[in-house]
Order: C-alpha cells, then sequence, then structure tokens
C-alpha cells in the first residue's frame, strides 16, 4: 500500500494509472480514521467493483462547530494503517489541515436547502464542511466510484445533490450500515461511550425497529409513527433527543403521508456524545 500525502502527489498518482486504459477504475473510501468494520465494509465493496482503492483519513475541521469534538476525535493513524494495507487498499491518501487548507478557504461548497435538515439543523456549517471536503477529494482523487455507509444518510442526501449539480462524473455507492450484535450501529464515535451508555445507546436502534415494526404492521399516520419513534427513545432518561423524524430519503424534507421508501432518522446525545442511526423503510400499499 502506498502512502501519499500531498495532494499534488495524489492527482498525479491516479492520472498516471488512469492514463493506462480506459477500462481501469479508481474507488474512493473517504474514512476520518479511526476505522471500524462499517469501515472495512466500503473497503471491500470498492475492491469487488473497482481495479484499484484509494481510502483517504483526514479529520476535517471545516465541518466541526466551535464547541464540537474536533480537537477530542479519535485518531488511530497507525492502527488504521495496518487494517487498511491488510484490507487490500492500494493507496492510503491522508493530507494534513495545512496541505488540503494551504490557505484561508475562499471557496466553499453549500446544498443549502438539503444541508439545512436533520444534522444540518443542529450542526451548523457541518454538511457545508462535508461538501467541500468531498468536493476537493472529488477533484483530486478523480474516482469513478466513491463509496459512502447508509449511517450517514443525511450526508449521502448533500453529496448526491452536489454530485447531481455539480456534474461530476462518478457513481456514488451507499453501502448497509453495519452493527454490532445487538443493534448499535458502528461509529468512531461509540469509543467514548461508558458501558452504562452504550447500554442506553441501544435506544436508537430499538427505536427504529419499533417503526418498522409499526409499518409492516400497517400502521401508516405520521403523527402516530413518529410517537413511537419518540416514545421508544425517551424511555431512557439517560438519552437527550436531538431529531426523530420521517422524511423523504433524497430531499430529507419532513412527509406528511408515507412514501414508498421513507428514511427514518434519529439523532440523540448520550452522555456527551451525539449518535446518529437511521432505517430506509420500503412501504408496501402507500398512497405515495
Amino acid at each position: 500500500m502506498r502512502l501519499i500525502t500531498s495532494p499534488s502527489e495524489m492527482r498525479s498518482a491516479a492520472r498516471i494509472y488512469q492514463r493506462g486504459s480506459t477500462q481501469r477504475t479508481i474507488g474512493l473510501v473517504p474514512t476520518m480514521g479511526a476505522l471500524h468494520e462499517g469501515h472495512l465494509s466500503l473497503i471491500r465493496a470498492s475492491r469487488s467493483s473497482c481495479d484499484r482503492t484509494v481510502a483517504t483519513i483526514f479529520v476535517n475541521p471545516l465541518q466541526f462547530g466551535p464547541n464540537e469534538d474536533f480537537t477530542r476525535y479519535p485518531r488511530t493513524f497507525d492502527q488504521d494503517r495496518l487494517l487498511l494495507e491488510k484490507s487490500g487498499v492500494d493507496i492510503l491518501f491522508a493530507p494534513s489541515p495545512d496541505e488540503m487548507y494551504p490557505t484561508p478557504m475562499q471557496t466553499l461548497v453549500d446544498v443549502p436547502v438539503i444541508g439545512a435538515r436533520l444534522d444540518g439543523a443542529s450542526r451548523e456549517g457541518h454538511f457545508r464542511g462535508v461538501a467541500t471536503v468531498v468536493c476537493k477529494l472529488f477533484q483530486i482523487v478523480q474516482p469513478d466510484c466513491a463509496f459512502f455507509g447508509q449511517k450517514d444518510a443525511a450526508q449521502v442526501a448533500v453529496l448526491r445533490a452536489m454530485v447531481r449539480d455539480l456534474n461530476f462524473d462518478l457513481e456514488l455507492v451507499v453501502c448497509p450500515t453495519v452493527r454490532e450484535a445487538d443493534g448499535l450501529a458502528m461509529s468512531s464515535r461509540n469509543r467514548y461511550l461508558t458501558g452504562a451508555e452504550r447500554t442506553e445507546a441501544l435506544a436508537l436502534s430499538r427505536s427504529l425497529r419499533a417503526v418498522e415494526s409499526a409499518i409492516a404492521g400497517g400502521e401508516r399516520s405520521i403523527v402516530d409513527l413518529r410517537e413511537t419513534l419518540i416514545a421508544e427513545l425517551t424511555r431512557s432518561s439517560a438519552l437527550r433527543v436531538d431529531y426523530a423524524e420521517i422524511v423523504n430519503p433524497d430531499t430529507l424534507e419532513s412527509v406528511t403521508e408515507l412514501p414508498e421508501q421513507a428514511l427514518v432518522a434519529v439523532a440523540a446525545w448520550v452522555g456527551t456524545t451525539r449518535l446518529i442511526d437511521n432505517a430506509l423503510v420500503v412501504v408496501e400499499g402507500s398512497r405515495a
């Protein structure tokens, strides 16, 4: 596995590889490190469909607010590097903030309407930072496919809009959420949780299952389904709910009637740790 830290070197490496044959494809897996099985599932998806896989490790300061966890976000570079090498990654692109942002940014990428919903409503500027860094990665790596996890469904909606609106010539591939055996969605932030907090965090996935079960049983009232969602979340006094919504998965807009496909999305604070989770539900017999 080749380690590259310079955007110009990464761009050159991609161009040299793609110049050899129009059939040779590059898959990109952007990460902020602190890798877990969810990330590795994206690596496997890339390797199964692309000729070369580029993974990135970059803790992006632009997507963190002033009171968020940028300075304490877990950084486990040596361990991550070994995992990526064992997983068959061809290139690890791991630039420093100074390499990615050598001068104060004058150009930012914003998807203002979608980016102001769900996580964007409570983390002002977050998706602007995400869209900007991913846009830069797309320009540097020039991938044919880019792989993201369904757990970050709001991020996926923002990036899909960016890819469409800016005419990026790539496929954005969304892979299923990877969960622990007890249902907790894998996240780099899970390592912040104490043992007791981790048990309380199971309320997120439990609330999603409750709504999925209600829909499978024929419930179609958005009001009642959202009440089910919130009731399950608030059973635990240790959780502070950020949002609990049923939305259109493409626009993240709240729905008044169930569409054919609905995104059930939750975010909550467990102690000092903010966690997100979601379920994409196919609704049989919807009126959409």
